[in-house]
C-alpha cells in the first residue's frame, strides 16, 4: 500500500526535530559574545577594579612574595587564591595594562567552557545537542556579563566543569586516566576560587555515585575508587605548594584563609561582614536570568511529548551538576549573583538535551515561547516608561535620552521576539536558533550602556583629570575604597585612604603598619604641609565637610558619583 505523504504541518514538525548547527557558527557566536567590545568600556568599580589592580601590582612589584601573598593598594590582600591574579598579570605582561587584557582570562574561560561542551557532547555522540547547548550558554544574559568581567567565577566554572566531565567518564567508563585529569582540573579550580571547588565536586560526585550504586556496600566501594594514590598525588602536586608557601610567608594566612574566608563565610560570621545574605529562593529566578532568553524555551517544550530519552546516568549527572551547587549556595549565609555561573555549562547541556528529546517543543511550543517573550518585553517597556530613574535621565546614549533609548530597545526586543516566533514557525530548519537575535540585541544594549555610563561605573574620567591637572598632588580617597577601586588601576599607583571604612583593606591595614591608611589627625598635618587632592563620593560630601581638614579644601571638579577637593 502506498503511504500517504505528510502534510506541510507534519513535515514542519518532523524537520524541527533535526537541528543542524554548523561548528563554525558556534565559534562565531562564542567569539562575538566573549570578545565584541571587550575593551570598549572602562574597568568597573568594586570587584573588577580590585582584581585588576591586584594583578597590576603583582606584575609591577618585582617581589616574588607579592606573587604568593597578593597586595591591593599596597596592602596585603589574602581573601582569594592567586590563579586569576597570576593569569591576569601574565595577560598584562603580554598585551599591556588595558581593559581588554584585564578581561582576557574570563573571556578565554568562557570560550574554554564552549570547547568543553563540544568535546563532551562529541564523546556522548550528541554533537548537535552540545552545539545548541554551547550557543545557549555563551549567549545567555548572565553568562555574557560574567564572560567580560574580571572576576574569579568564570575561571572557576571552566576548571570545575572540566573536572566534573572527567569524573563522569571515570564513573561510567572506568577510565583510570580520567580520574587523574579530573583531580588535576579540580586542583586548578581550588587555586582559582578556594575550597568551594572541592565542596561542589564532592557534592556532585557523591550524589552521582549514589545513583550508580544498588547497595550501600557498592556505594562505599565506588567511592573508594576515588582514593587513588596517583590521582591524589596529581591533586596535591598542583594545589599544595602555594598553600604551604603562603602559610610560611604570612603567619596569619592559615587561620585567615582556611577559617575566616571559608568556614566563617559560609556560616555568616566572617569578619568583616561584606556580603549579602538572601532568602533560600535567592538563586531560583537567577537561574532563568542567566540563560535568558533560552530559559524561556522551557515554556514551549514543557508540555511537549518526549520522543527520545537520554541515558539515565547522563541525566542523573547533569541534574546533580547544577542542583547540588545551587543547594549549597542557597544554604550558605553568603550569597552573590555571580556564584551561579559555575553551574551554567552543564545546566545548558541538560536544557539542550531536554529540548531535543521533546522536539524543541514543536511548532506550537516555539510560538508559545515567542509570545511569552513578547509579553515580557512589553511589560518591561511599560514599566520603564512609567517609572523613570534619576540615573537613566542623566545619561545620553547615541544622541537621545537614556530613558527613551531603553524604551526603544525594549520595544525592539519585543519585535524581535515576535519575529523569532514567525521564523521558528515558517523556517523549521532554523528552529530555536531563530531566537539568537534577542541576545545579540541585548549585547548591543549592554555595551552601549557601559560605554556611556563610565562616570557611574568607573573612575577612569576622574583618573584622567587627576593625571592632567593634579599630577603634583598626593591623591587620596575619603573613607571608601571599593566604590572607587578602578582609580588605582588608572593612576598606576596606590592611593591614600583617609579614615578608611573599607572592607577589602580592613585586614591589610590591621595586620601591618603602613602609610596608606591615614587617620584624621595625620591628614590635618599633611593638609597644612603638602598639596593634596581628595576624591569624595558625592553621597559622603556632607560628612566630609564636617571634618577639620575639610575647612582648608575647596571643590574643583564634580562628576556623576564623586568630586575632587584640593587644598
Amino acid at each position: 500500500m502506498q503511504q500517504s505523504r505528510p502534510t506541510p504541518s507534519q513535515q514542519s514538525d518532523q524537520d524541527a526535530t533535526v537541528l543542524c548547527i554548523p561548528l563554525w557558527l558556534v565559534w562565531i557566536v562564542a567569539l562575538i559574545f566573549t570578545g565584541a567590545g571587550l575593551g570598549s568600556y572602562a574597568i568597573l568599580d568594586n570587584n573588577e577594579g580590585l582584581y585588576a589592580e591586584i594583578s597590576r601590582e603583582m606584575l609591577q612589584s618585582g617581589d616574588w612574595r607579592q606573587w604568593v601573598i597578593p597586595h591591593l593598594n599596597g596592602l596585603v590582600y589574602m581573601e582569594k587564591p592567586p590563579l586569576l591574579y597570576w593569569l591576569t598579570a601574565l595577560s598584562f605582561g603580554i598585551f599591556g595594562e588595558s581593559e581588554w587584557a584585564a578581561r582576557f582570562i574570563p573571556a578565554l574561560s568562557s570560550l574554554s567552557c564552549v570547547g568543553l561542551m563540544l568535546w563532551f557532547g562529541g564523546r556522548l555522540q550528541r554533537v548537535q545537542t552540545a552545539r545548541l547547548a554551547a550557543v545557549m550558554f555563551v549567549s545567555g544574559l548572565g553568562v555574557t556579563a560574567m564572560s567580560r568581567t574580571l572576576m574569579f567565577d568564570m575561571l572557576l566554572t571552566a576548571l570545575l566543569t572540566a573536572s566534573l566531565m572527567w569524573m563522569y567518564f571515570f564513573v561510567v567508563l572506568k577510565e583510570q586516566r580520567a580520574l587523574c585529569y579530573s583531580y588535576a582540573f579540580l586542583a586548578l579550580a581550588v587555586l582559582a576560587k578556594g575550597f568551594v571547588a572541592g565542596v561542589l565536586f564532592c557534592a556532585v560526585t557523591g550524589s552521582f555515585v549514589l545513583t550508580q550504586s544498588s547497595t550501600i556496600r557498592q556505594f562505599l566501594s565506588n567511592l573508594w575508587q576515588f582514593w587513588d594514590k596517583k590521582a591524589i598525588s596529581v591533586f596535591l602536586l598542583i594545589a599544595l605548594p602555594w598553600h604551604i608557601v603562603a602559610s610560611l610567608t604570612e603567619p596569619i594566612f592559615a587561620w585567615f584563609y582556611f577559617i575566616n574566608e571559608h568556614v566563617l563565610r559560609f556560616l555568616g560570621k566572617r569578619e568583616p561582614h561584606d556580603y549579602y545574605a538572601g532568602a533560600w529562593w535567592y538563586y531560583l529566578p537567577r537561574m532563568v536570568i542567566y540563560l535568558f532568553p533560552w530559559s524561556f524555551l522551557l515554556l514551549g517544550a514543557f508540555f511537549a511529548k518526549r520522543v527520545n530519552r537520554a541515558s539515565r546516568p547522563l541525566q542523573w549527572f547533569l541534574s546533580f551538576a547544577w542542583i547540588m551547587p545551587v543547594l549549597f549556595f542557597s544554604s550558605s549565609s553568603a550569597k552573590a549573583n555571580y556564584y551561579l555561573v559555575a553551574v551554567m555549562p552543564l545546566a545548558s547541556l541538560q536544557l539542550a538535551i531536554w529540548l531535543e528529546d521533546r522536539q524543541y517543543g514543536g511548532r506550537w511550543g516555539r510560538m508559545f515561547t515567542g509570545l511569552g517573550l513578547s509579553a515580557l518585553f512589553a511589560v518591561l517597556a511599560w514599566f520603564v516608561s512609567t517609572h523613570p530613574q534619576e540615573k537613566l535621565q542623566s545619561l545620553q546614549i547615541v544622541g537621545i535620552g537614556a530613558q527613551l533609548f531603553l524604551c526603544y530597545a525594549l520595544w525592539c526586543l519585543t519585535a524581535l521576539a515576535v519575529m523569532a516566533t514567525l521564523l521558528s514557525w515558517r523556517m523549521p530548519k532554523i528552529g530555536v536558533l531563530a531566537y539568537l537575535p534577542l541576545p545579540i540585541m541585548t549585547l548591543f544594549i549592554l555595551l552601549n550602556v557601559l560605554h556611556v555610563s563610565a562616570e557611574w561605573s568607573s573612575t577612569r574620567p576622574i583618573a584622567d583629570v587627576l593625571k592632567q591637572e593634579h599630577a603634583a598632588q598626593k591623591i587620596m580617597l575619603f573613607q571608601v575604597f571599593e566604590d572607587q577601586s578602578s582609580l588605582t588601576f588608572y593612576l598606576k599607583k596606590p592611593v591614600y585612604v583617609v579614615e578608611s571604612r573599607s572592607n577589602d583593606l580592613f585586614w591589610g591595614d590591621k595586620l601591618h603598619n603602613n602609610d596608606i591608611v591615614l587617620s584624621a589627625s595625620e591628614l590635618d598635618v599633611l593638609v597644612a604641609a603638602e598639596p593634596i587632592a581628595i576624591v569624595v563620593m558625592n553621597r559622603d560630601i556632607p560628612l566630609f565637610r564636617k571634618k577639620s581638614y575639610a575647612a582648608s579644601m575647596k571643590l574643583v571638579r564634580q562628576f556623576a558619583n564623586a568630586s575632587i577637593f584640593v587644598n
